[in-house]
């Protein structure tokens, strides 16, 4: 939190996440869906969502490797 002074009286600013899809507050289970389009020229798409509000799409989806070096055997 941080704390700022406004005509001489402190003042506290706190910043709170909001659902993309629902307009909800995100407490801290926060998840970023990202579209990307074959056409590229459409750009991409990204939301800031509750991490429980996407669990139905990414169960349908197929989670991406990561990338770089694979560790070497032990």
């Amino acid at each position: 939190m941080l704390v700022y002074k406004w005509k001489g009286t402190a003042v506290a600013k706190k910043t709170v996440f909001v659902s993309d899809l629902t307009g909800k507050e995100i407490d801290g289970n926060a998840a970023k869906v990202t579209i990307t389009y074959a056409d590229a020229r459409r750009g991409q798409v990204v939301l800031d969502v509750n991490a429980d509000e996407v669990e139905e799409w990414a169960a349908k989806g197929t989670k991406q490797a990561k990338r770089g070096r694979k560790p070497k055997a032990a």
